[in-house]
């Protein structure tokens, strides 16, 4: 497969430890990431309110360069850059706009009609990698952690433009994190809005959208929280102090790129996942973790114990019925 990688600007700032945990995997899995020439920004998210046409040619032109460099799909690590990269490809079956756009970039209308495909980093390892190809090199399971798999609100939708997954109820990180050994807890919330860009005009939303996810992560037994969005990691894991738990105690839930965990479930160094720069330390996850196997390898000893005691009353009842029922039987032979 001849992919082109689209990083996104997150990916050489905010979420520099998403970007590099993303190359660290693909080169442990074997997939080659050819980056596209002189890519720019996607508009992010406030482009398509200024000009839907001018967000459409910031996209377009990414495409554009991945089909130049004889690509025949795009894939990136954001959900943000997925929705516009995405949107601008499923929008350029629309004459009108597609003539529009090529006029923006100095390109033949024609030629945008048959832009490479879009996928996500997480769809591209889950549906062309393979969760078994994926499963066959995990060198560090992830036994005993407990995760809450958070998509993020767009992902997964418009269904029309995303073609991947459930979009209200996905299951593709849960399968994969399984396959690393993890064990996916129930979580209902897993594409509801963390509020987003709202973290700067208004943190008070964010806070307690925020709040109510990481709350319903540890009221389902979660160890951590796993994303697979910049702005997500970035609202549950730096805004924890601005939450608490009810009763007034702080948060303490780590929150992972899925990348991360990926990447230490496959035996990658530490150095090159990031795991320093998530602001709740993820040393938590890990421990609580090896707390939860060592409880349930206790539960088990336990168990072992009493099921030998049961056996040994039991043989020791039959032992001493044992000659009493012999003697009845040679009595009743004499």
């Amino acid at each position: 497969m001849n992919l082109a990688y689209y990083p996104g600007c997150s990916g050489l700032g905010t979420s520099r430890e998403y970007e590099r945990s993303t190359r660290a995997v693909c080169a442990a899995l074997g997939v080659a990431l050819k980056e596209i020439p002189d890519w720019s920004c996607c508009g992010s998210t406030p482009a398509h309110a200024l000009d839907h046409t001018l967000s459409g040619a910031l996209s377009a032109r990414n495409l554009v360069g991945a089909a130049r460099a004889g690509c025949e799909a795009v894939a990136t690590p954001c959900p943000s850059c997925l929705s516009n990269l995405k949107t601008a490809r499923h929008r350029m079956a629309d004459d009108g706009f597609r003539a529009a756009v090529g006029r923006l970039l100095d390109e033949p209308a024609d030629a945008l009609a048959t832009l490479p495909d879009v996928h996500s980093m997480l769809e591209m390892l889950v549906t062309r990698v393979g969760l078994d190809a994926i499963r066959a090199k995990v060198r560090r399971p992830l036994a005993g952690l407990r995760v809450a798999p958070y998509y993020g609100c767009i992902m997964t939708r418009p269904t029309d433009v995303m073609r991947f997954d459930d979009p209200e109820n996905p299951t593709s990180m849960d399968d994969l994190l399984t396959a690393l050994g993890a064990e996916v807890v129930p979580y209902p919330y897993k594409v509801e809005c963390c509020g987003a860009s709202y973290g700067v005009a208004r943190n008070d939303i964010v806070a307690r959208l925020s709040g109510r996810l990481l709350g319903a992560a540890r009221d389902a037994g979660a160890h951590a929280v796993v994303v697979a969005c910049p702005l997500c990691q970035m609202n549950l894991d730096l805004r924890q102090p601005q939450v608490t738990w009810p009763g007034g105690h702080a948060m303490d839930m780590p929150v992972f790129y899925f990348t991360q965990l990926l990447g230490r479930a496959l035996g990658v160094p530490e150095s090159e996942l990031g795991l320093e720069q998530l602001c709740v330390d993820p040393a938590i996850a890990f421990r609580r973790a090896e707390q939860a196997l060592a409880a349930r390898e206790a539960e088990k000893a336990a168990a072992v114990r009493s099921g030998k005691a049961t056996t040994v009353r039991a043989s020791a009842a039959a032992g001493q019925d044992g000659p009493d029922e012999a003697g009845r039987a040679e009595g009743g032979r004499a």
